[in-house]
């Protein structure tokens, strides 16, 4: 969840008392927000000393739906209301004295549908800021940013000088330079600069950059990466314009609407603000910021069943005044609360919301305790209960449970196992934060060798298995991809081990009640066999596959039939692991100098067959 660090004398003020650190702890918890700390002795202790401090702050967690509490301003105004020292303020569109006629217009050229599609804007006029409230606009942006703006990829804010948009070469003094540079040159510049650097690849590769210009076709901005020396905005700048530049319309609006109302409170009409005609390329005009509220409803009854209360109407309107929300009861239905959201609020998406609300402003702590009035017993997935078994017994046996991630680097899935991406098994991030973490695992031999490499100082042998899940392509299915449970096992020891492996392989499968069975037995019914195999990750010769016949029958004809497809080459036993010695290679790559032997194959054919003692 996000953190925002507030002033705590500025939030006192704005509280109109001072709390203590229980009392404010509590308030906070009872509005449903946490605080995560309060510096006022980290900063004491630094005057005592006779080192720079700055002022005390509180730190408090937000809920990550919360964008209206992302700021000092959307948090003292909240707990005002909640507190019933004020009620929720009404946020208003304010033409100018020509009407919509005198509105400031922008206008979308079509080569922005390549790379930001939408665009909205608002006005703040006469503002008067503060070095605190100035500092706040700043970092509220930066919120929204790395927030639902997801780091800009979909939307990206920018506060400037009031004009229109006309298209021109590219070539302006960004924020805090003085000399003109090129877009291409502004690419290269801000490669080495950490806070921007981050943002580049957005834009970078495409054919056109979006840009922003006043009428006199000087550059505002160049979303999402940096605004114009030209336009930027300081203590004392009166009017704000505000431009939101998005490939997602929803996002976009709520944006825009976040942070034109959370610092319309400064302007010289507080809540009120000026809107912008935005024209389409398709000629279709548009008014932003979008301030309507959003009418909907909460039934008493609903809040009562989901709460264990006895509320009617009239409650229930009166604590969600409490939330920042407009309400009435209805004339028509005595149970029925007439809602209007208002454009702060785009986390109340359901009734379900609203009861939250409701609950939150009657406060959690006095909700009676309730036996449900339903009961049901839990039982265990199969396949969970599949897992648990290889981890008792493997436990028992002496071996170590290891619990590596789930993602890995590309190298480590494929090269360091001696396996080529066929590009159809592998499931990619697709802006992974670091090399360690580029694919899902396909295998969970990586993770335990990482494991050892990580343990080689402990004594020898090292025994470390795992059960737990890998993820594979799977364009059958709407998400893509799927979960397979595997286990593995992997030892490390002055001699190879084989036969350790393959001993508890038997272990497992006997608990499973799995017969072994050889490979040419075709009158077998069910039971397990290996086969050697070929196979890049393990020494030449000293590698198997792992075969599992599942009970299809003992009469004459279903014998016949796998005696037919045995005769075929064809059959019907399913592959379902492989065990062997490791080859020398994958040992080097991940840096482990004694020889090893590794197991590893799929638990999914058994849980079917799960004796029910164990389900």
């Amino acid at each position: 969840m996000p953190t925002v660090a507030c002033d705590k004398e500025e939030l006192w003020k704005r509280l109109g008392r001072e709390y203590s650190a229980e009392e404010f702890d509590r308030l906070l918890f009872e509005f449903g927000l946490e605080l995560d700390e309060d510096t006022t002795e980290e900063v004491e202790e630094l005057k005592k000393k006779g080192l720079p401090a700055e002022r005390p702050q509180l730190k408090i967690e937000i809920p990550a739906n919360r964008y209206d509490l992302l700021c000092i301003e959307g948090i003292a105004r909240a707990l005002r209301v909640f507190l019933e020292f004020d009620k929720p303020p009404e946020y208003k569109l304010q033409y100018p004295p020509g009407g919509e006629d005198a509105l400031l217009t922008s206008t979308i050229e079509p080569e922005t549908q390549q790379i930001r599609p939408y665009f909205a804007c608002a006005v703040l006029r006469n503002v008067k800021f503060t070095e605190r409230s100035y500092e706040s606009f700043i970092d509220l942006q930066d919120k929204l940013h790395q927030n639902i703006c997801r780091r800009r990829q979909f939307v990206a804010i920018a506060s400037v000088q009031v004009s229109r948009t006309s298209p021109k070469d590219i070539k302006f003094a960004p924020l805090g330079k003085s000399q003109e540079y090129t877009a291409e040159e502004l690419m290269a510049i801000y490669e080495s600069e950490k806070h921007l650097s981050r943002y580049l690849h957005i834009i970078r590769d495409s054919p056109v950059y979006p840009i922003i210009y006043d009428k006199n076709d000087v550059v505002l901005s160049m979303p999402p990466i940096i605004n114009s020396e030209h336009s930027k905005i300081t203590l004392n700048t009166r009017n704000i314009f505000i431009d939101v530049t998005a490939t997602d319309e929803t996002k976009l609006n709520i944006v825009t609407n976040i942070i034109a109302t959370m610092f319309s409170e400064y302007c010289e009409t507080p809540y009120a603000i000026e809107p912008v005609k935005v024209i389409y390329p398709d000629g279709t005009t548009r008014i932003t910021p979008d301030l309507k509220y959003r009418a909907t409803s909460a039934h008493a009854s609903y809040v009562n069943s989901c709460t264990g209360l006895q509320l009617n109407a009239s409650e229930v309107a009166k604590l969600l005044e409490r939330m920042t929300l407009s309400t009435s009861v209805s004339s028509n239905d005595p149970d029925e609360v007439i809602v209007q959201v208002p454009p702060t609020r785009p986390d109340i998406l359901h009734e379900c919301d609203l009861m939250e609300d409701a609950a939150i402003a009657y406060g959690f702590n006095n909700l009676p305790d309730t036996f449900p009035t339903t009961s049901t017993v839990a039982q265990p997935l199969a396949i969970s209960k599949l897992s648990d078994i290889v981890r008792l017994e493997w436990g028992l046996a002496g071996w170590v449970e290891a619990l590596p991630l789930i993602l890995c680097s590309h190298e480590e899935n494929f090269d360091w196992l001696n396996r080529k991406d066929d590009g159809k098994t592998a499931v990619r991030i697709a802006n992974p934060k670091t090399l360690e973490f580029q694919v899902v695992r396909t295998s969970l031999l990586q993770g335990l060798l990482k494991t050892i490499r990580e343990n080689r100082s402990h004594p020898l042998p090292i025994r470390v298995f795992e059960s737990a899940d890998v993820v594979l392509k799977d364009a059958a299915l709407e998400r893509q991809a799927r979960n397979v449970r595997h286990a593995a096992a992997v030892w490390c020891n002055k001699t190879a081990g084989f036969e350790i492996v393959h001993g508890l392989l038997d272990r497992i499968m006997l608990m499973l009640e799995v017969p072994r069975i050889a490979g040419d037995d075709h009158k077998a019914v069910t039971g397990y066999y290996i086969k050697e195999r070929d196979d890049p990750t393990f020494f030449p010769g000293r590698a198997a596959t792992i075969y599992y016949r599942p009970p299809k029958g003992s009469s004459g004809l279903a014998v016949l039939g796998r005696t037919l497809k045995a005769a075929l080459n064809s059959p019907g036993d399913l592959e379902i692991g492989v065990l062997g010695i490791l080859h020398p290679s994958v040992l080097n790559k991940f840096e482990i100098s004694y020889p090893c032997s590794a197991l590893e194959f799929t638990l999914e054919p058994f849980k079917k067959e799960l004796q029910t003692v164990w389900t």
